[in-house]
């Protein structure tokens, strides 16, 4: 449904679903029993001040009847934030497409304690951009390529190919060269497919018997030794590391380091597997060692096939070369 109150600062206004039915006579009798007791002031003051409204953008008032609305849209107040240190490059700009190399650390898209420090409002704001949409979406922690699109009237063109599989991407990650204990050796190139779960709920992702929704494909791409302080899970600080390409076949919520960690070959500096770490401050000199390399398709507007490659390096790969 289409908001009727335009991006304001980079970001989109919340929209509520009102009850159909209840012990509220009022709008504001409904606000004031889910926020009131954060901030009932606010609240009046918004409805006094018409910045509160329904659909077609009509404002409501103190006393706008609940049944009046089925939805309404408000604008909400934006905590500070500090300023996540990485920067976003663009890769490519056109009428309809947008490209950049997204750095680890930050979201794609807001959500929790980012909103202005996500890589969609940051970008909106930068570039006069409010129509501004990601096609996919990288994992905070995951750094590399992502496309947004720029134009509405050609977003839907972009969407099916997503929706259709029709991207074909490429991840390169740093790992341990060889399995943790009690893993089997693994030969490359291998391909790994299970059936996985999420629910918002749970943090992890889970692998569950069933028929298989998840597929991967990962080659060994080099060796090396690690730094005398780095250790991949399961290896002695200073041991093998490798450098690994993905492909994912499928787009599972943390497919790839679910993949990775079931060989015993869990990806560095990642907090959630194999082995779930207590929550810590994010250390800006320990990315996880994960980056979506490329992404490539046939253009649905020139009909020509395109690619988009990274320009940053893992930074543990990149240590290592003389």
């Amino acid at each position: 449904m289409q908001s009727p109150l335009p991006v304001r600062d980079g970001v989109n206004a919340t929209r509520l679903r009102l009850p159909g039915e209840g012990p509220w006579d009022t709008a504001m009798d409904y606000m004031m029993h889910r926020w009131g007791h954060i901030d009932p002031q606010g609240i009046e003051d918004r409805f006094d001040a018409g910045e509160i409204v329904g659909e077609g953008g009509i404002p409501l008032d103190r006393g706008t009847p609940l049944r009046d609305h089925t939805f309404i849209w408000y604008y909400r107040t934006l905590p500070p934030e500090e300023r996540i240190p990485v920067e976003i490059t663009i890769l490519h700009q056109d009428e309809h497409l947008l490209v950049v190399d997204k750095p680890h650390f930050l979201p794609t898209t807001p959500g929790g304690t980012y909103i202005q420090e996500s890589a969609l409002v940051r970008l909106r704001n930068q570039l006069g951009l409010p129509d501004l949409i990601p096609m996919h979406r990288l994992d905070r922690m995951t750094a590399g390529v992502l496309l947004f699109s720029t134009n509405p009237q050609t977003r839907g063109k972009y969407q099916v190919l997503f929706e259709k599989r029709q991207v074909q991407k490429e991840y390169e990650c740093v790992s341990a060269a060889e399995p943790a204990p009690g893993h089997p050796a693994v030969e490359f190139p291998v391909v790994v497919r299970n059936r996985m779960t999420k629910s918002r709920s749970y943090l992890l992702a889970e692998v569950i018997d069933g028929e298989p929704n998840a597929e991967t494909r990962i080659e060994r791409l080099e060796t090396f030794d690690g730094g005398p302080a780095m250790s991949a899970p399961g290896t002695a600080a200073g041991g093998r590391l490798a450098r690994y390409r993905l492909e994912p076949h499928s787009g599972k919520t943390h497919q790839l380091r679910v993949h990775m960690a079931s060989l015993g070959l869990g990806i560095l500096n990642d907090a959630f597997y194999p082995e779930l770490l207590d929550k810590a401050p994010d250390d800006y000199a320990k990315p996880l060692q994960l980056l979506a390399r490329g992404i490539r398709f046939v253009d649905p507007i020139s009909g020509q096939p395109v690619e988009y490659r990274s320009g940053l390096e893992l930074s543990e790969a990149a240590r290592a070369r003389p």
